[in-house]
């Protein structure tokens, strides 16, 4: 299916019962064992061997099978001796693939596995600052940046969401400064209108999580055009779901949406583009299990100044 070879959950969540959900697993490392000292020196063997030309690709998938159940592999991938180059490598040796477009399963996969070891150390308490620092997300947004849809291209954009995605889950304001100072939201904005359904959840939930944060609702409603491309693109996905309904896209968005609401100016600005679908229950069928997304609509519809919903 062009994914073989892939170590499960590689796209960047996980592979449990809600894999494919934003926050659902970069870290699901609470409650597991720690490896015993036997398996730590297996670990070692084979970040050790990423620096052999020849060892390098089973390394890379085995290492990303196991990125889960080692708690402390991010500072060994950070802190070991050319690791952070080699995979730095890895991503760089398929730029020329990008455009035009060439890119195939195998070397998808491949650099998936790179990016998945990548989303480890960005997800863990001592290596996220100097990953930050190192501006090694950057790294990424050329792959964000391909519109190709076929499954490489498409599973690539979704395993470099699911690192920054992985970042942003922190709640970390660094890292928000961070992404605010690239051009991560204009990057997520084109996703969402064109992706995967998955690739428009992580990125709805990138932009959500850049909203939450107090800097970065300033920053997105600092001015129109910031505000406009923000939520033309959220409206327009809106229409879509009415044709297409997604629950877990949905709840991006009035998220979204809220937040907006709670700067004074982006609420005022909302009240005459506001989308119809929202005040006229054509989602009530699809909220009707999930109360607490119901809840967050009713909140919108009160604050927007709607007495329909």
């Amino acid at each position: 299916d062009g994914r073989m070879g892939v170590a499960k959950g590689a796209p960047g969540y996980g592979g449990g019962k809600h894999a494919g959900q934003p926050g659902a697993g970069p870290s699901q490392q609470q409650g597991r064992q720690a490896p015993s000292g036997t398996d730590l020196h297996g670990i070692h063997a084979l970040v050790v061997g990423l620096l052999s030309v020849d060892q390098r690709e089973g390394a890379l998938l085995e290492l990303s099978k196991k990125r889960e159940a080692v708690p402390d592999l991010a500072p060994i991938l950070w802190f070991s001796f050319g690791t952070v180059s080699v995979l730095l490598q890895e991503i760089v040796s398929i730029y020329p693939l990008l455009s035009p477009p060439k890119l195939k399963a195998h070397a998808s996969n491949r650099v998936c596995n790179a990016l998945a070891l990548l989303q480890c150390v960005a997800s863990h308490k001592d290596t996220r600052t100097p990953f930050l620092n190192a501006h090694i997300p950057l790294y990424l947004y050329p792959f964000l940046n391909t519109t190709s849809k076929t499954r490489p291209f498409e599973y690539l954009r979704l395993t470099s969401l699911g690192v920054i995605g992985a970042l942003v889950k922190m709640d970390d304001p660094e890292v928000i400064n961070f992404l605010l100072s690239t051009e991560i939201i204009p990057l997520c904005l084109r996703i969402m209108e064109t992706g995967s359904e998955l690739s428009k959840t992580v990125a709805t939930f990138i932009v959500q999580k850049i909203l939450l944060d107090e800097i970065g609702l300033e920053y997105i409603c600092a001015t129109y055009e910031r505000f406009y491309a923000v939520t033309t693109v959220l409206n327009n996905m809106v229409a879509a779901l009415v044709e297409h309904p997604s629950l877990r896209l949905l709840k991006h968005i009035i998220r979204c949406y809220l937040r907006l609401t709670d700067n004074h100016g982006a609420r005022k600005a909302l009240k005459p583009c506001f989308p119809e679908a929202f005040r006229n229950g054509t989602f009530s069928a699809l909220l009707t299990e999930d109360n607490p997304t119901k809840q967050w609509l009713q909140r919108l519809l009160s604050q927007v100044g709607s007495n329909i919903g």
